[in-house]
């Protein structure tokens, strides 16, 4: 009898579980206000750099209020060995000065409110609720995305918002935090873009990828 989706989800999921039952970000941070700046500086630069940069940023910033008032020019020498810098150095300032003055030192609880935000965009929101609120949201990133369509559990697409959509039908809420997590592990460690480690991976007697190849 064929599997039906439900259940090829729970399969993959339950391996998941079991090889990592309590996944996390791998981002440092001590304050909602630094998830936030952690999470915009994520984009496009790998955690391990950003942990790099943080800790003496977040020295001299460690709330918006303290980074609303420093200079861009400051904010850029500790963050210049990021990605694009520049444009992450003006969302870093106006973000500060936005949480300051629009939403008094809170980090906003919608997605709505968050994407206002410069330079955060739906991702960067959903791992923000996912991770702080604990919303029942799924945060689809470059890993995720590659991940779930590799791994067959949504059909091919260009768009994330469909990948997003598809993973929450089929997760139920109270999984979707673990399940961003271990997907975005999977694609950072195992199933790289290039050249995937099908050699380490658990998932290979379910993979559409690993089985069409």
């Amino acid at each position: 009898m064929k599997q039906s989706k439900a259940e090829f989800y729970k399969v993959v999921f339950d391996l998941f579980r079991k090889n990592n039952p309590l996944p996390q970000t791998e981002l440092r941070y001590e304050n909602p206000f630094q998830l936030l700046v952690a999470v915009v500086l994520s984009a496009q630069c790998t955690d391990e750099r950003v942990n790099q940069i943080t800790p003496k940023l977040f020295r001299y910033y460690p709330d918006a209020e303290s980074m609303s008032k420093a200079s861009e020019k400051e904010i850029f020498e500790l963050i210049k060995t990021c990605s694009y810098p520049n444009s992450k150095t003006r969302y870093l300032h106006a973000i500060a000065n936005h949480i300051v003055t629009k939403f008094n030192n809170k980090i906003p609880d919608t997605v709505e409110e968050l994407t206002t935000l410069p330079g955060v965009g739906r991702k960067t929101a959903n791992v923000i609720l996912s991770v702080l609120y604990q919303k029942p949201v799924i945060a689809v990133d470059t890993h995720v995305f590659r991940v779930s369509q590799r791994i067959g559990l949504v059909d091919y697409t260009r768009s994330f918002r469909r990948v997003e959509e598809e993973l929450a039908t089929y997760i139920p809420p109270d999984q979707r935090a673990h399940a961003h997590h271990w997907l975005i592990l999977h694609g950072r460690y195992i199933c790289k873009a290039r050249k995937p480690l099908c050699h380490q991976c658990f998932l290979t007697n379910l993979c559409l990828y690993f089985n069409k190849s």
